[in-house]
C-alpha cells in the first residue's frame, strides 16, 4: 500500500470515528454533571417539565451561567418595554398626581401633543433616564429571582399549588422595589416636571430631595409601593405563567411530537398571555399606584405635607376627588399601557434568555471540542 493510500485511510477513520465525539461527549457530561440540573430540573422557559431530558438547554449550564442569563435577559427586556411606553406612562403619572385635573383619554393625548409641540418630541421621554437607571436593574433582578424563587418553591412541578406561582411572581417585585426603590422617586419626579431644564441629571434630583425634604424622603411611599407591588408582580407572573403553561399543554396534545419545540408556547401565545397578565395586574394594585404617585411628588408639586401617611394620602384622594376620579384615575390608559409593557417584557424576556443560553451552550461546546481535539492529538 503506497504512503498516499495509507494517509487516506488514516483521515477517513479518524472522520468517521471522531465526527460527533465532541458533541456527544459534551451532552454525556453536561447530563451527568451532578452541578447542574438534570433528572430533578425543570423548563423555566414553558413551564412544562423536563426533568428527563438530558436535552434541556437549562440543565445543562451552571447555576452562575443561568443567573447571568436571567439578569441580562430581564434588564433587556425591562428596558425595552419601558422604552416602548415613556409617553403613555409620562402622561399617566402627570394625571395621577394631579388634584384639579379629570382624567379623559382624550386629554391625555391632548396632553402629550401639547408637549410634543411646544418642547418637542424628546420632551415625551423626559424622566426616562431615570427610569432606565431604576428599570435596568429593577427588571434584572425581578426576573432573576422569580427564577431562583420558582426552584426553591418548586413551581414547575405538577402537584405544587398554584398560589406557589402568585408568591414567587410577589417576592420577585418586593425584592426588586427593594433594591431600587429610590430611583422610582426621582423618576416620579421628573416625570411631572413641566419646566425644561428644572432638572438636568439624576444627581441634581436627588441633590435638591435630600436638601428640601430630608433622605429619608426618597423612600416616602415605599409602603403602598411594597403593598402593591405584591399583588401587581404576583398576580402578573401568575397569570403569564399560567396562561404559558395552558398553552404549551394545548400544542403539545394538539402536535403529535413532543419535543420542547413542539410543546413551547409561540410568540403570539405569549404576547398574548403577558397582554392579559399586565391588565390583571396593574388593574388590581392601581389605587395603591395612585397613592404611592402622590406620596413620592406632594412636596415637590407644593402640596405641602398633604400626602404624608398611607391611611391619610388614601382617605384624602377617596374623600375629595372618589373612586372613579381619584383612586382610579388614569386607569384607562393602564388598559392600554399595561398589556402593551408587560407582553414586551415577557415575550422579550423569555427569547433573550433562550438566545443567551444557546450562546453560552455553544460556547461551552466549543472549549468542549478544542480539548477533546487535544486529547485525540495527544493520543
Amino acid at each position: 500500500m503506497s504512503i498516499n493510500t495509507q494517509q487516506n485511510s488514516a483521515n477517513t477513520f479518524a472522520k468517521d470515528t471522531f465526527k460527533d465525539e465532541p458533541r456527544t461527549q459534551f451532552v454525556q457530561q453536561s447530563s451527568q454533571d451532578p452541578n447542574k440540573e438534570g433528572a430533578g430540573g425543570s423548563n423555566n422557559n414553558n413551564g412544562v417539565a423536563a426533568g428527563n431530558n438530558k436535552h434541556d438547554i437549562n440543565s445543562q449550564l451552571t447555576k452562575s451561567n443561568r443567573i447571568v442569563t436571567s439578569l441580562l435577559s430581564g434588564g433587556i427586556a425591562g428596558g425595552l418595554a419601558k422604552t416602548v411606553i415613556a409617553p403613555l406612562d409620562r402622561s399617566k403619572i402627570f394625571f395621577q398626581t394631579n388634584e384639579t385635573r379629570n382624567y379623559r383619554f382624550r386629554y391625555a393625548i391632548r396632553w402629550l401633543r401639547h408637549g410634543y409641540r411646544t418642547e418637542g418630541l424628546l420632551s415625551l421621554w423626559r424622566g426616562n433616564s431615570a427610569t432606565m437607571a431604576r428599570i435596568l436593574p429593577y427588571a434584572a433582578i425581578q426576573f432573576m429571582s422569580h427564577e431562583q424563587y420558582k426552584a426553591i418553591l418548586k413551581t414547575d412541578q405538577k402537584d405544587t399549588p398554584k398560589i406557589m406561582r402568585f408568591l414567587a411572581g410577589s417576592m420577585a417585585g418586593v425584592t426588586g422595589q427593594l433594591a431600587t426603590y429610590p430611583l422610582d422617586k426621582v423618576r416620579a419626579v421628573m416625570a411631572v416636571t413641566n419646566r425644561k431644564g428644572e432638572y438636568k441629571s439624576l444627581v441634581q434630583v436627588v441633590l435638591k430631595i435630600h436638601s428640601e425634604e430630608g433622605l429619608l424622603a426618597l423612600y416616602r411611599g415605599l409602603t403602598p409601593t411594597m403593598m402593591g407591588v405584591v399583588l401587581y408582580a404576583g398576580t402578573s407572573f401568575f397569570t403569564y405563567e399560567t396562561l404559558k403553561e395552558a398553552a404549551a399543554s394545548s400544542r403539545s396534545q394538539n402536535d403529535e411530537a413532543t419535543t420542547e419545540k413542539a410543546a413551547a408556547p409561540n410568540i403570539y401565545q405569549r404576547l398574548l398571555s403577558g397582554a392579559v397578565a399586565g391588565l390583571l395586574g396593574q388593574t388590581s394594585s392601581y389605587p395603591l399606584d395612585i397613592v404611592r404617585r402622590r406620596m413620592q411628588t406632594g412636596v415637590s408639586l407644593g402640596k405641602g405635607n398633604k400626602y404624608r401617611t398611607l391611611s391619610g394620602t388614601f382617605l384624602y384622594v377617596l374623600r375629595n376627588e372618589g373612586i372613579r376620579r381619584g383612586l382610579y384615575k388614569g386607569l384607562s390608559m393602564n388598559f392600554i399601557k399595561g398589556p402593551i409593557a408587560t407582553s414586551i417584557s415577557f415575550t422579550t424576556y423569555d427569547y433573550v434568555k433562550m438566545g443567551l443560553q444557546w450562546l453560552f451552550l455553544a460556547t461551552k461546546f466549543r472549549i468542549w471540542s478544542k480539548k477533546i481535539e487535544s486529547t485525540n492529538l495527544c493520543i
